[in-house]
């Protein structure tokens, strides 16, 4: 019996990128799904909510495959850091995150017929460098930062920012990539 197709419910080409250098053959849905935002969840229990809701809704559009939900959320003294609706909601965030360090966690889901077969999720301890409003204006002119949750992408310009990190660094880019090839292979055994 050969493994069930695989399906990746997102529309961020980071994820793309890492599941393509891991090795995986997959298709792309976007399915329209509504998520959570309760600040009672913890990360964790936030981050595999969301993966669960669009790994549903992307089982729903093609039950015979895995599919795979993903959520990543930045967080900063126990609040999450979504994507910044401007520019100057941009600045304000990095410059919480400045000389500090932060967690990144990403939940992710896989279903199948319309069922979660696995969950799981990854948490990085992120510490950026002291930054000024100019270093992190010129750091948004080189890395758009409205479609990054936290306003930074860490891989590019990462020696801009980041002072160190413990964890994994696929999990702050989008995808905690062993975690999740991993899993795959548990599943598509």
């Amino acid at each position: 019996m050969s493994p069930r197709p695989l399906v990746l419910a997102s529309a961020s080409p980071r994820r793309v990128e890492l599941l393509r250098d891991a090795g995986c053959d997959f298709e792309i849905i976007v399915p329209q799904v509504e998520e959570a935002h309760d600040a009672a969840l913890t990360p964790e229990q936030l981050t595999i909510e969301n993966a669960r809701r669009k790994a549903l809704a992307g089982s729903q559009l093609r039950p015979e495959a895995l599919v795979l939900g993903a959520d990543t959320l930045v967080y900063v003294d126990g609040d999450p850091l979504a994507k910044p609706a401007n520019l100057d909601e941009a600045l304000q965030m990095v410059r919480r995150l400045s000389g500090r360090t932060h967690e990144v966690c990403t939940g992710v889901a896989f279903a199948c017929e319309g069922k979660i077969q696995h969950t799981l999720h990854a948490i990085t301890h992120v510490t950026f460098k002291t930054l000024t409003d100019g270093l992190i204006r010129e750091y948004h002119s080189k890395v758009n930062p409205l479609d990054k949750a936290g306003a930074y992408g860490i891989q590019a310009c990462t020696d801009m920012i980041l002072d160190h990190m413990e964890g994994s660094f696929t999990n702050v880019v989008g995808l905690p990539v062993d975690e999740v090839t991993a899993a795959l292979r548990m599943l598509q055994g």
